[in-house]
């Protein structure tokens, strides 16, 4: 299905600033969706030679939350034209809100028709001249459960002509705000009417609810909501903020949402003007209960921390059991024990590392391209060869859980330790031993890439290859017998360890990334 930019870019001459006010609309009419009790679908008149009635072409639709829909198709990318789009024709020419019309039947559905033409204007300033009418909204209301509106419902009515005046002035919808991705609180969360002085004339249950969880347990109704607020406030200073947002709101102004907070409830708040055909008549706020989201996300937030905390503390002790060995192995007279204290002082900072991480992260997941450069930065500085040997990586791992990234570390760390001390050990006495490489330089390249799911992983060397008769399975190494161990175990994968077609060996190691 192609967006609402593409629909218009192809089949209109909408300038870039008319398409982005009608993503505007798009991003902000689910409001005056459920106050109608009604469909809205937007149509822009397809270019061309003019025709009478014209042809359009729905771009965007969205049905209410608060009635039964008049459409159970999406009508998104429908074209028509001729006699069923007269009502969005005269809107365009008249340039003025279409009602008139007998019901119309879909299916077996009746639904009313109404039109309104979107036209834009900045509406931080009403002199400004009106763009001429650029698209209209189609408000198509299921009449197959019509019965007599309820006070709830007939505010909800009156507040949505309102705001349909306010579409058809350019007024409606306000510019999004810097950092506000979200149109809520919705209309069912809670909703203010205030008149012109800013006196409460209606108020829903549901905004009476989340009034009284702030510590106000008389009506809403009569009382001056700015007023009200500031009062109720647990902090001067943001009573004082609220207070003037709805203030702002009287004036014809569009405030950012906030929230009040009192007695442990956090209440928030979005404060609209009403300001059909270019007067400010009221406000309308919209109120929504997140006392219970915000505990959750605190919670979350304490959470995190302690997570982040422990692996610091993991890490800060496995630093500490690092340096306790590398003091022992210095106390260490015999080379096989020095050697073996000094494998276990890598393996044990290598998994210090990946803790290292996950304390600065806010989730149990690491970026794991810097941990293998910093293992491969040490394994080529403990390389006791006779010539350089350089690690170099290709490709990325790019994000891991924990789980897979602490058992991942051991075996890669094991494999370039095993890399450079076998594939390139040191000469012996005589100067005999000593592996081969073109130019005198060994190499060695981790390379990661990730395809269906699995995680592939190559650490390949150009140095003198595996022994003859070597079984990979049999090996009696420590370090083998823990790649095998993990790659195979923890990591639910395989590993091969073989020699090169040009020369050296390469380990090949795949590890599935479906959740655990």
């Amino acid at each position: 299905m192609s967006t609402l930019r593409d629909l218009v870019e192809e089949h209109t001459d909408l300038s870039p600033a008319d398409i982005d006010h009608l993503h505007r609309i798009a991003g902000d009419w689910q409001l005056l969706s459920d106050l109608s009790f009604a469909d809205l679908l937007l149509w822009v008149p397809i270019k061309g030679e003019p025709r009478r009635p014209r042809e359009f072409l729905c771009v965007a639709q969205v049905r209410p939350t608060t009635a039964p829909t008049a459409y159970q198709d999406d009508q998104v990318g429908k074209i028509v034209g001729g006699p069923e789009v007269a009502h969005l024709d005269v809107a365009i020419t008249q340039e003025r809100i279409w009602r008139e019309g007998d019901p119309v039947w879909y299916g077996d559905t009746p639904a009313r028709h109404e039109a309104i033409p979107v036209r834009l204007r900045d509406a931080t300033d009403l002199e400004e001249a009106l763009s001429e009418v650029i698209a209209v909204i189609g408000r198509d209301t299921n009449l197959s459960t019509a019965r007599t509106p309820s006070q709830l419902e007939l505010n909800y009515l009156t507040t949505a002509d309102d705001l349909a005046q306010m579409v058809a002035d350019g007024t409606f919808p306000p510019p999004r705000l810097p950092g506000e991705i979200t149109s809520a609180p919705r209309v069912g969360d809670g909703l203010i009417r205030l008149d012109a002085s800013g006196k409460v004339t209606y108020a829903s249950p549901n905004a009476q609810s989340a009034y009284r969880r702030l510590g106000f347990n008389a009506h809403l109704v009569g009382e001056e909501l700015a007023k009200l607020s500031s009062r109720l406030s647990g902090d001067p200073l943001e009573g004082n903020d609220a207070a003037e947002r709805i203030l702002s709101s009287l004036r014809g102004e569009f405030p950012a949402r906030m929230e009040v907070e009192a007695r442990g409830a956090t209440v928030l708040t979005r404060a609209l003007p009403l300001l059909p055909a270019g007067v400010p008549i009221g406000a309308l706020v919209l109120v929504r209960d997140v006392t219970e989201v915000r505990r959750r996300e605190r919670a979350l937030m304490t959470k995190d921390a302690t997570i982040r905390e422990i692996h610091h503390r993991v890490k800060n002790n496995l630093q500490t059991v690092a340096a306790l060995l590398r003091l022992q192995a210095r106390r260490v007279d015999a080379p096989e024990a020095r050697m073996a204290l000094e494998e276990s002082v890598r393996r044990v900072a290598s998994i210090a590392l990946v803790h290292e991480t996950l304390s600065m992260s806010s989730d149990e997941a690491v970026e794991f391209d810097g941990i293998v450069d910093r293992v491969a930065t040490a394994a080529a500085e403990v390389a006791n060869t006779g010539f350089p040997v350089k690690i170099r990586r290709e490709g990325t791992f790019g994000v891991l859980p924990a789980e897979i990234a602490t058992s991942l570390v051991m075996v890669l760390n094991e494999l370039l330790i095993n890399a450079v001390e076998h594939g390139f050990p040191a000469p012996d006495e005589d100067g005999d031993g000593a592996g081969t490489a073109p130019g005198g330089e060994g190499e060695v390249v981790v390379s990661a890439h990730r395809f269906r799911k699995q995680l592939h992983v190559t650490v390949a060397d150009n140095g003198q290859g595996l022994p003859e008769g070597f079984k990979f399975e049999g090996s009696n190494r420590l370090g083998l017998q823990i790649v095998r161990a993990l790659a195979t175990g923890e990591l639910r994968g395989s590993i091969e360890l073989r020699n090169r077609a040009g020369g050296g060996t390469e380990a090949v190691a795949v590890v599935p990334l479906e959740k655990r």
